[in-house]
């Protein structure tokens, strides 16, 4: 059933949206259209075409398929694309490196195996709240200060600069945002339901 776009959840998303741009302000100079092309673009696709992906499952299989079957469809309908990728920057490119590959496996084990079976089983606990599904799908922006991290930590990355801090915080902001917007409306919910069995 279609419900209302919650206002609040689109305000607070903006402003994590925002705090992302700021992040990567400090690489405008140096982004070329080859690069914007092939870096960003994708990006920009894929943090649509996730959740998109996984509301379109929640819709057409909820209740019929768990989290990890969800998981599953998913990877294996994008699989030919990958493929696809993979067979291209063998090409282009040869084969990656063992520091490479290690990199990836640690990205597709953190990343693309917990990180998205955790927010697959959260998007399904509250498909039916548009407002509780915003504030859960508004957590992947914290990818974004993980993958600062990561970088400072374990590949000895450059310490953000102010321009990035301040992005950061309005990632945090938002998401902190998106936590209370989403408390508010439990009660109302509640009183609701509550109603309705009267």
């Amino acid at each position: 059933m279609r419900q209302k776009i919650p206002l609040a959840a689109l305000m607070t998303s903006f402003i994590i949206l925002l705090g992302a741009g700021i992040i990567q302000l400090q690489h405008a100079e140096s982004l070329s259209a080859k690069m914007l092309l092939f870096s960003v673009l994708p990006v920009v696709i894929a943090a649509f075409a996730y959740p998109l992906g996984n509301r379109k499952m929640l819709v057409k299989y909820g209740g019929k398929l768990d989290t990890f079957q969800r998981v599953l469809g998913m990877t294996l309908a994008s699989l030919p694309f990958w493929l696809l990728l993979a067979a291209y920057g063998w090409w282009s490119d040869g084969l990656p490196s063992m520091g490479q590959t290690v990199q990836s496996f640690i990205v597709a084990v953190s990343s693309g195996i917990v990180a998205t079976v955790l927010f697959f089983w959260a998007t399904d606990m509250v498909r039916d709240h548009p407002q509780k599904l915003a504030a859960v799908e508004a957590t992947q922006s914290g990818e974004v200060i993980f993958a600062l991290l990561g970088e400072m930590i374990l590949l000895s990355g450059v310490f953000p600069s102010l321009l990035s801090f301040s992005g950061l915080l309005f990632i945090i902001t938002g998401m902190i945002l998106h936590t209370f917007a989403s408390r508010q409306r439990i009660p109302k919910a509640a009183a609701k339901e509550k109603a309705k069995s009267i």
